[in-house]
């Protein structure tokens, strides 16, 4: 092992920020104290100029060095020898911070179904919470795709001048119907489930699996199956494409639970930038940061030219496009792409 992985290796921490101050949610419901875990990556320099916030998507988690670890880790775009990378896990999510198997501290029971709704605002809420706790006054950049990047949106917003720079990956201002409906379509699953209703982590197991085979449509592009899932002529069953997406629930069913994809598929679906700020252009318009919109080609949930309009709506905007045939997903793929967009925006905020 070199000196440079042992640096990058020993500054690696893994951590839980409580707070007993009751974070007021945009429902009107109240979480009394709050969990965040997170992990970071390296260190801060001398004027801790140095942050990189990322915020994942639906079902990630904070060990952002593993699902994304083509551009975050030794020698990747954003190395920890040079940079301090924090990644927290949301609040609803289930590695680590307040979610609905938490305690409820008014009952001293799990909270199960009657967790809050939580919107993307609320959980920027949480972020900021965590940012004052860890004393960081400025972040050079935020990154986030999917609800990840509709949270740095939310969070860009409230961060003001505190920011230096958005990026915000396959994402939008606000969620669109096409998207809403397929949560439903998943939540629908979800239901249908006999043991949901149940108090227990099962609740829901065969339901979840179903749930994230209709995801997993949403997130891969037609051509994409058929140059990776495609059978030979004359097959009547068992087709690899079937074989994929039961697998991917079976795979997803297997680390998550169906509550927590219920609350964030909720918290996807009431994203709204504009909502009591006098709509999402207005919104938009007041975001300081420099902002790179980047959307995928193939995106068949949050459409290109939803990435386009968050650039042309900001102040200081950027678009940019990755091109790749596997759809939504691209952008937790196409590192190659996303390395060198990533390269051409910060050389043109130094011109």
């Amino acid at each position: 092992m070199n000196l440079k992985s042992q640096y990058a290796l020993i500054t690696m921490t893994q951590e839980t920020f409580h707070s007993s101050t009751p974070l007021h949610l945009e429902s009107g419901e109240i979480l009394s104290e709050i969990d965040i875990a997170y992990t970071t990556y390296g260190q801060l320099n001398s004027d801790k100029s140095n942050v990189i916030w990322v915020i994942h998507a639906l079902t990630g988690d904070s060990n952002v060095s593993e699902w994304w670890n083509g551009l975050i880790g030794e020698d990747k775009f954003y190395d920890p020898a040079d940079h301090f990378i924090i990644c927290a896990n949301l609040l609803g999510s289930c590695y680590g911070s307040t979610q609905p198997f938490s305690e409820n501290p008014a009952t001293s029971q799990p909270y199960y179904y009657d967790f809050p709704q939580m919107t993307s605002r609320d959980m920027a809420a949480g972020l900021e919470r965590l940012r004052v706790h860890l004393g960081i006054e400025t972040i050079h950049s935020l990154i986030g795709g999917s609800l990840g990047g509709q949270v740095g949106l939310e969070w860009a917003y409230l961060l003001g001048a505190k920011l230096q720079n958005a990026i915000i990956l396959a994402s939008t201002a606000k969620t669109n119907p096409w998207v809403i409906g397929f949560n439903e379509a998943q939540r629908m699953a979800i239901e249908s489930d006999c043991t949901w209703g149940e108090r227990h982590e099962l609740a829901g197991k065969k339901g979840l699996e179903t749930a994230r085979a209709i995801a997993m449509l949403t997130y891969r592009h037609p051509l994409d199956l058929k140059s990776k899932q495609a059978d030979p002529e004359g097959k009547l069953d068992n087709f690899r494409s079937s074989s994929y997406i039961r697998y991917q629930g079976q795979k997803l069913a297997g680390r998550f639970n169906a509550l927590s994809y219920w609350t964030l598929s909720k918290t996807m679906d009431s994203h709204d930038l504009g909502r009591n700020r006098g709509g999402v252009d207005v919104a938009l318009s007041k975001i300081e940061a420099n902002v790179l919109s980047i959307g995928v080609d193939s995106d068949l949930l949050f459409l290109p030219e939803e990435s386009q309009h968050i650039s042309q709506k900001v102040k200081k905007g950027t678009y940019k496009e990755i091109i790749s045939t596997a759809g939504h997903d691209a952008f937790l793929i196409e590192f190659e792409q996303l390395s060198y967009i990533l390269k051409s925006f910060y050389l043109q905020q130094k011109n």
